[in-house]
């Protein structure tokens, strides 16, 4: 069997041509403006990617931690053990919602021997689970903030590089796009650079926030939780 040589150049291969374009020497044409804005959106790209793997983790380690806590909590006979065994499910946003919630029935029953303010402890598993919440959705706001900037700065970016390249069209007194496209295209790489920073930023901020959502219905089932075993504990 003889083996033809392969036509890269012909139209079939079009969709492939994409990858033969050499990304780092159009970086290297881009003027110092261009340079500047690639500059910010790989800073942006690189923050982002930090937030997502630590999210990633902590989140990861929560709903471990969740299930494990929920586990020890159902099978307690009482508050006071799941207080002592709580220690060991810290990474639990559960914990902290027990925790706050406990404290009040401490209280309670410390001044009035039982519980007699059932509200005020529903209000206290409340901020237990907002104060959860908000360590959860610590530095969410810059995915957020990543994935509707960044695709402008790039645009900004491009702005700049075709303006430049008119200018230099101008300066040459040709009218050949063959002149201007090759500034056109390197201008284009911070459109590309802006896009590769706000799309992951984009798709793990909603994910993380479904991620939040479903943390804080399961607080507010837990609070329930927490009700029934406190009133069987200390209710009169």
């Amino acid at each position: 069997m003889v083996l033809t040589s392969l036509d890269v150049t012909s139209p079939a291969w079009a969709p492939f041509a994409l990858f033969q374009v050499d990304i780092w020497s159009m970086v290297e044409r881009t003027p110092l403006p261009g340079m500047v804005v690639l500059g910010l959106l790989v800073i942006a790209s690189i923050a982002s990617w930090m937030i997502i793997f630590s999210k990633w983790s902590t989140f990861g380690k929560a709903r471990n931690a969740d299930t494990r806590f929920l586990r020890a909590f159902r099978k307690a006979s009482g508050l006071e053990s799941v207080m002592v065994a709580s220690e060991q499910f810290r990474p639990s946003p559960l914990v902290s919602v027990f925790d706050f919630g406990y404290e009040e029935v401490a209280r309670q029953v410390k001044a009035k021997g039982g519980i007699t303010n059932r509200v005020s402890i529903e209000r206290t598993l409340q901020l237990g689970a907002s104060e959860a919440l908000a360590k959860l959705e610590r530095n969410m706001n810059w995915l957020a903030t990543a994935a509707s900037v960044s695709p402008f700065v790039g645009l900004l970016g491009t702005v700049i590089g075709i303006i430049r390249a008119f200018e230099g069209l101008g300066a040459a007194g040709s009218t050949s796009l063959r002149a201007v496209a090759p500034g056109i295209a390197d201008s284009l790489i911070a459109t590309a650079a802006g896009l590769f920073a706000a799309i992951p930023a984009a798709i793990f901020y909603n994910y993380f926030g479904s991620i939040v959502r479903e943390t804080g219905t399961r607080m507010d089932d837990f609070s329930l939780e927490f009700m029934n075993m406190a009133e069987r504990s200390f209710g009169e």
